[in-house]
């Protein structure tokens, strides 16, 4: 098995992963991401994630994927947020996961972060066993919080505060 950084040729098949993992959370219809949004938002002027994949072969089918970002903590300071881990089903129970972790912790180390923070969903009993054997905190005080797409244009904000927003930018 073998684990490298992601590149853009890798996102298609990074994209189909994502989607098999919205399948695997009965959420299938909530993907809307798309391969041009990933092009831009992983390799264009101003990257916010990057991505390790898994292959059983050099050049090989990815099989397993470690998506992040980098995060800020008031209390903290830097962190890594780690969106997902994806492994395909034939491949669970094989160590992949753990090696896509450890790719991320070190990328944590490297970068100087305080923290690696993820979620996990409180009826994914196989992931909560990974992250438990692996010696992770999984906090039941703290409830996530999100406001979707429609949402977000739907807020009201005031318009001064819209204005000062579009100066920054």
């Amino acid at each position: 098995m073998f684990i490298r950084r992601g590149r853009e040729a890798d996102l298609p098949q990074v994209l189909a992963l994502i989607q098999e993992l919205a399948e695997y959370e009965k959420a299938a219809d909530q993907v809307t991401n798309t391969l041009a949004d990933m092009q831009r938002d992983g390799f264009g002027p101003e990257p916010i994630f990057g991505f390790f994949v898994a292959l059983e072969v050099p050049e090989g089918p990815i099989v397993g994927i470690a998506l992040y970002y980098t995060a800020y903590s008031t209390w903290k300071g830097r962190m890594l947020f780690l969106e997902d881990l994806v492994v395909t089903e034939p491949m669970r129970g094989t160590g992949l996961g753990r090696r896509l972790f450890e790719a991320v912790v070190a990328e944590a180390r490297h970068s100087g972060a305080h923290r690696l923070k993820w979620q996990v969903l409180e009826w994914n009993e196989p992931a909560i066993g990974f992250y438990k054997k692996l010696g992770a905190n999984l906090d039941p005080e703290w409830h996530n919080g999100n406001l979707t797409a429609e949402q977000i244009q739907q807020f009201p904000c005031d318009p001064a505060i819209e204005a000062a927003v579009r100066e920054v930018a």
